[in-house]
């Protein structure tokens, strides 16, 4: 699922005096995933980062017929797959967060939100039908993990896995290895919204990371976050939707009524060194409510901020002060 953040900082602030390297722009997991590493952004170093979002790509889409989680698909119900150890790796991940949030993240998902199709060509209202089909095919307990062979076994035929609100997280966590490797002073990354702010600015100041208005998205940010290295993402419903007869449905899907959530959110952010860990919670969070969110968000140690339809912002304790509120009309809970 596409995760939009708006980032609220200038190239300008980061590098003083010398002029950053032009960042780098490829639409690549489905989304415009943009890189900068300024002072030390060079073209092998671009092409080893987008060449590894590529291979991610190709392994996770769940539209590209040659991926690995179509042929988890196809042989659901009927034998165990091996997979590569990225997709293992994520998987085994999803049945982590699946565990800790009492199942509210699940990449089981995958039939209703291929029922759905929301923000493809095929967006379409579900038949009650086809969703009471699809729901009884959503259960991440009916994944069988052997880490011994890497292999994955789905039980029920037709199951099928979702990684749009983990895949994102993960690729951002490995094109952080690699500028761990290459030793890369500073670096923005921005996949579809899926933000980390790496290393130190040269000015050795904090990050500043803008957080979009739920209802205004493409104008000033609501908040600002000040930061060092760390993963901001965004889930909200504004983000990819339909609408019909005037209802607005948001891609957040509730897999006990195969609808899209009703909780009166507006938008879940998670704050979190592992962006992997940040992705999955954004929208596990989200699916909780602000209520249990916020108790599990603080049982699990990430930082969170959720935005409600009553224009309240509610966040976990030690982030508020981190905060900056922008615009008028919106409170923090007391």
């Amino acid at each position: 699922m596409m995760k939009w953040l708006f980032l609220f900082a200038l190239p300008m602030l980061f590098l003083a005096c010398t002029k950053p390297a032009e960042p780098h722009t490829e639409i690549v997991l489905g989304t415009v995933c943009t890189v900068n590493a300024f002072k030390d952004g060079t073209k092998a170093l671009y092409d080893e980062l987008f060449a590894t979002l590529s291979d991610i790509d190709d392994k996770f889409s769940t539209q590209k017929p040659y991926s690995e989680l179509v042929a988890l698909h196809d042989s659901a119900g009927i034998h165990p797959r091996t997979v590569s150890n990225d997709v293992f790796f994520v998987v085994q991940q999803a049945c982590h967060f699946s565990a800790l949030t009492d199942g509210a993240f699940d990449i089981t998902i995958g039939p209703l939100v291929s029922l759905w199709g929301i923000n493809t060509d095929h967006a379409r209202i579900p038949t009650v039908q086809e969703i009471a089909r699809a729901l009884p095919l959503i259960n991440w307990h009916h994944i069988m993990l052997d880490e011994k062979n890497t292999q994955i076994y789905l039980q029920q035929p037709e199951m099928s896995l979702d990684a749009g609100a983990i895949a994102k997280g993960y690729a951002a966590d490995a094109l952080v290895q690699i500028l761990h490797a290459k030793n890369v002073r500073q670096a923005l990354i921005d996949l579809g919204g899926n933000i980390y702010v790496f290393g130190k600015k040269s000015d050795g100041s904090p990050w500043r990371v803008g957080i979009k208005n739920p209802e205004h998205p493409y104008g000033t940010p609501l908040l600002v976050l000040t930061t060092e290295e760390t993963s901001v993402v965004t889930s909200g419903v504004y983000e990819r939707f339909l609408e019909q007869d005037g209802v607005h449905y948001h891609h957040i899907l509730d897999k006990q009524t195969g609808y899209p959530v009703d909780n009166n959110l507006l938008s879940v952010t998670v704050v979190a060194p592992s962006s992997l860990t940040a992705d999955a919670l954004s929208t596990g969070l989200f699916v909780l409510g602000k209520e249990k969110g916020l108790e599990h968000a603080e049982k699990i140690g990430v930082e969170a901020i959720f935005i409600d339809d009553s224009r309240t912002i509610w966040t976990t304790p030690r982030i508020r002060n981190s905060l900056e509120l922008l615009q008028e009309g919106y409170t923090f809970e007391k």
